[in-house]
């Protein structure tokens, strides 16, 4: 192409341009886990469903598929409280012992009434009686729900604290996102390296007065974690920094109770494969493996056996463009046996035993 043939390309607009690399690149499929697994992190009910039915339409369907994957057992995070936790309860654990173990929630809807701690404790209680094995806590604690007096309310709030303390009392593991990737806190500008992804959903951005600053959101996780060395917490998507490892790896060498799912995070972790790895061997015992890809798919769960197992460099962290995050691709973390063990299922049964059963 000669030089004039390329000045239609000078102001290429971003969504068009869509490189494709010349690296030759060893690249290795993995259809089953080398050791089955649990997934930590997901979702089979009615609480992110786009229509209100369950996520799972045909469960045998998915029995199947968690066969064929290697999949031992499923954390499913839906449970919200009362008739809904019952239903779950009943579609999912009940019927399939072993197989699954539902978290509840607690309505912060609450919080907005005097007396909303008791309510809340109280809550939680029930759900455990019920048979909820662990407590959901999502990122709209700290981003929208507001106190008696309108004041947004964050996870460190005293008034929150026997709400943890009975997640301990009761053995019901934490598992819990504050805050959200760091770019969503910043300004939705030309550097912000989610740019593609906010415009597509620009209420994902928090860079507004009205929110917490990230960090603020961040010293709150890691403040009752520090005031409840009682109570398991889990940090959701790699601790909910994934971004900084190095403060991953701190929590962890700190906090004998704090754990971090990997889920929907490969592509954070892949762009710092030696950092990823040195945190998964250097904290074996704390990195719970969870895919937050609902309705699970093989595809998915193969490309997060391929991160975990191979060394291949430089491929994409999910099929095509569409819904990418950001524009990098990633690394695999070719992680040594002992600790694939731990991260692909014996933390998990640990931190959730009626999951510990053997694998089909």
């Amino acid at each position: 192409m000669t030089a004039g043939g390329t000045e239609e390309l000078r102001d290429i607009l971003l969504r068009d341009y869509q490189p494709r690399s010349c690296l030759e690149v060893p690249e290795h499929a993995v259809a089953r886990p080398r050791f089955p697994v649990i997934d930590a992190h997901n979702h089979l009910g009615r609480w992110l469903s786009p229509d209100g039915e369950w996520m799972i339409r045909d469960v045998p369907a998915l029995l199947a598929l968690m066969d064929e994957c290697d999949v031992t057992g499923i954390v499913n995070l839906d449970g919200r409280w009362g008739d809904e936790l019952e239903a779950n309860l009943d579609r999912y654990d009940r019927a399939h012992p072993g197989r699954f173990a539902t978290f509840c929630h607690v309505d912060w809807r609450e919080t907005v009434s005097v007396g909303f701690t008791e309510r809340l404790v109280a809550s939680l209680r029930q759900s455990a009686a019920a048979g909820a094995k662990g407590f959901k806590v999502w990122k709209d604690l700290g981003l929208h729900f507001e106190d008696p007096d309108g004041k947004l309310l964050l996870p460190d709030d005293p008034r929150l604290s026997p709400v943890w303390a009975t997640a301990g009392e009761l053995g019901l593991p934490i598992l819990i996102h504050t805050a959200d990737p760091v770019a969503f806190f910043q300004p939705i500008d030309r550097f912000n390296e989610r740019l593609e992804e906010l415009l597509r959903h620009p209420e994902w951005g928090f860079c507004d007065a009205r929110f917490p600053s990230f960090q603020r959101l961040i010293d709150a996780l890691e403040a009752i974690v520090a005031s409840h060395p009682a109570t398991t917490f889990v940090g959701a998507h790699v601790g909910c920094y994934a971004e900084n490892l190095r403060w991953v790896s701190r929590m962890c060498a700190t906090y004998p109770n704090f754990h971090v799912d990997i889920g929907a995070r490969i592509n954070e972790l892949g762009r710092q494969p030696r950092a990823a790895r040195d945190l998964m061997t250097r904290h074996p015992d704390r990195i719970l493996f969870g895919t937050d890809v609902f309705p699970p798919t093989v595809e998915r769960y193969r490309l997060y056996f391929r991160f975990l197992e191979t060394a291949d460099e430089y491929f994409s962290y999910q099929a095509g463009d569409a819904g990418r995050q950001g524009r990098w691709r990633m690394s695999a973390v070719d992680l040594p046996d002992d600790a694939l063990r731990l991260v692909y299922r014996e933390n998990a049964r640990r931190l959730v035993p009626c999951l510990g059963g053997e694998a089909p």
